[in-house]
């Protein structure tokens, strides 16, 4: 009886202990208090709800009615308490749940009252979950979904398939929409996620939406059925061109875990039911979506943008001295087609030094959509001083809203150039350089110097230099040499000066450093990278031989240009197809290594032509 005694009174202490350190616990952790359902339910059938607070509490009161549910049992209390020792330091954590059993009177979504609970002197409020209602089985419904096709399994078209979920039917080109792969089971259990040959989107660019790593199951209504579903795969996707478009949807594998059918039963298979392992192949069918054309009347500075968007402009200083770096930052922010958007064009003075912007992007894919910020650096570098005006940026896009082009601008710059540290005042001053200090003459320590008798070389009486050819020739010479370089000099100063003419010349020079760098980025694997470059390479060709800023450069500019300069149409063409590729595999599924090495010589030797090609018209029409 003693002995008894004591152990009660030792698991009261403890108990008390515990109490204490949480009680103490509170005042400097941070409570938390929250309700959890589940994400749906049937109608009639019963759930738990639960209110959990992770401290001592008591005064537990809910905020409303349940009126939509019928209260089977509740509030129901329980505590738990868990204690770790890390260090030496002994660390009590505890938590009280209110539980109560609830049955859904009928479908709909319908928000859990919250609840307030008192811990210490503090009152604290939960969370209220909303719950999704679903309507009982219907019999008979039947689904059209990518089912299982082998035989003998037991299994019919409406226990396991997929579904290819389009969010919208009806799309404009370039306009986002969300495609959803769900996974449907009913009374069957699979083994994991299935093996899965994802369709390619074929004529989309597309955006994966990150998932969780661990998908949950989660009722849905589904043809009169109720089914456990999770979601494979979501992607955003824009199509690239008009018309009806047709999306595959890819092949599946699953195990799907089956009971043994025994002709004859024992007590002990209703205790201890075998199962075998089937493996299925699931095959969804393919949807179709409308893509209608953007409306005609498209402006010459379209984008190329589909979406909602705003457009901010910032300076970097309002004064500056010549020779120092201005830059205007310029952030395009909304949702849609945001990573195709065009660089907007900032439009410096003719003289300024211009070098090519730098472009960072924030962009996240959600279920809603693509959104972020793409930031664009223009850096530009004045060679003179006075008061120069930079005018709004301009962004031209179509709203989906509005049905309509939209056109948006930021805000004009006026800034000033004073004189450089140098002195530099922006006037053209050829630096020149000084020889105007004199070698002063040494003496050797002594004022009379020995002759040399070694070495001495005479010249026959009437053979003298001055006055022969040869005298008149190396008098001449030095000055055609002075002349020569002279004029060679002015040509490069002019040459130099004329920023557009270096931009032509060096055109060709540029991208094939530029393909170099993706020739390096191929053999490494970075295929996004590589493709980028790529891209940067023939656009800044194009850029630097056509004397355009890439920000106003678009593939009907290009085309007209090309053919005015005499470029063939097949080499324009292929040049274009070339450009799509790159842009459309930055955002499709990877490519084989084979492909983009042929991708490679195919830009290389496409830039090659050109190049020989201007060249030749250049001088033809030189001659």
């Amino acid at each position: 009886m003693r002995k008894r005694l004591l152990a009660t009174l030792r698991e009261r202490v403890f108990a008390g202990c515990a109490v204490m350190l949480v009680i103490s616990g509170v005042c400097t952790a941070e409570v938390t208090f929250r309700a959890s359902a589940p994400e749906a339910v049937v109608a009639g059938e019963q759930f738990r709800v639960a209110y959990t607070v992770d401290a001592e509490a008591k005064e537990f009161r809910l905020q409303g009615e349940m009126a939509d549910f019928d209260v089977l049992m509740g509030p129901s209390q329980s505590t738990s308490y868990s204690t770790q020792i890390i260090n030496g330091k002994m660390a009590t954590q505890m938590s009280i749940t209110f539980t109560y059993v609830l049955s859904a009177k009928k479908e709909g979504t319908f928000p859990i009252p919250s609840a307030t609970i008192k811990v210490g002197n503090a009152v604290y409020t939960s969370n209220s979950p909303s719950l999704r209602v679903l309507p009982p089985d219907k019999q008979g419904s039947a689904t059209e979904g990518g089912a299982a096709t082998q035989g003998g399994t037991g299994l019919s078209k409406e226990d396991i398939f997929i579904r290819l979920i389009p969010s919208k039917q009806e799309v404009y080109e370039q306009e986002g929409f969300l495609v959803t792969l769900k996974l449907y089971r009913r009374n069957y259990n699979i083994s994991g996620l299935p093996v899965a040959d994802f369709p390619n989107f074929e004529g989309f660019l597309a955006q994966e939406v990150e998932l969780p790593k661990d998908k949950s199951w989660v009722l849905e209504n589904y043809n009169g059925r109720n089914y456990q579903v999770v979601t494979l795969k979501q992607s955003i996707l824009f199509p690239q061109r008009s018309g009806k478009l047709t999306i595959d949807g890819g092949k599946y594998e699953a195990v799907v875990r089956i009971p043994t059918q025994r002709r004859g039963r024992s007590f002990f298979d209703d205790f201890f039911e075998t199962y075998r392992d089937v493996n299925i192949a699931l095959v969804p069918p393919s949807v179709s979506v409308q893509v209608k054309p953007l409306p005609s009347g498209k402006p010459e500075a379209f984008s190329g943008g589909v979406g909602t968007f705003a457009i901010t402009a910032s300076i970097n200083s309002d004064k500056v001295k010549a020779n120092e770096a201005v830059t205007i930052t310029v952030k395009v922010s909304g949702n849609g087609n945001i990573r195709l958007v065009k660089n907007p064009e900032v439009k410096y003075p003719n003289d300024f030094d211009i070098f090519d912007p730098k472009v960072t992007q924030d962009i996240k894919t959600t279920a809603a959509g693509v959104q972020g910020i793409k930031t664009i650096e223009y850096t530009a570098i004045p060679r003179f001083g006075g008061e120069f005006d930079i005018p709004p940026v301009t962004l031209v896009y179509f709203d989906l809203k509005t049905k309509s082009y939209k056109t948006i601008k930021s805000e004009a710059f006026h800034f000033s150039v004073e004189k450089g540290e140098d002195g530099n005042t922006g006037n053209a001053v050829p630096m020149v350089s000084d020889f105007g200090n004199k070698e002063h003459v040494k003496m050797l320590g002594q004022d009379i110097r020995y002759l040399k008798m070694k070495g001495i070389s005479f010249t026959p009486s009437g053979h003298f230099l001055f006055g022969s050819p040869l005298y008149y020739i190396l008098h001449i010479l030095p000055i055609l040499i002075f002349i020569v370089f002279f004029l060679i000099y002015r040509k490069q100063v002019k040459e130099n000066a004329n920023i557009a003419l270096m931009r032509t010349r060096k055109a060709n020079k540029t991208a094939v450093k530029r393909l170099k760098n993706a020739d390096k980025l191929l053999k490494a694997g970075k295929q996004e990278a590589f493709y980028e470059e790529v891209l940067r390479a023939m656009w800044g060709y194009l850029s630097d031989k056509l004397n355009i800023p890439q920000a106003i450069l678009t593939k009907e500019v290009v085309k007209d240009e090309l053919f005015d300069n005499g470029v063939d149409e097949p080499l324009i063409e292929t040049f274009l197809t070339l450009l799509d590729t790159c842009e459309f595999a930055r955002y499709a599924p990877s490519e084989a290594s084979d492909a983009m090495d042929k991708l490679y010589e195919q830009a290389s030797e496409a830039i090659g032509k050109m190049e020989n090609t201007l060249i030749l018209k250049h001088k033809g029409r030189r001659g």
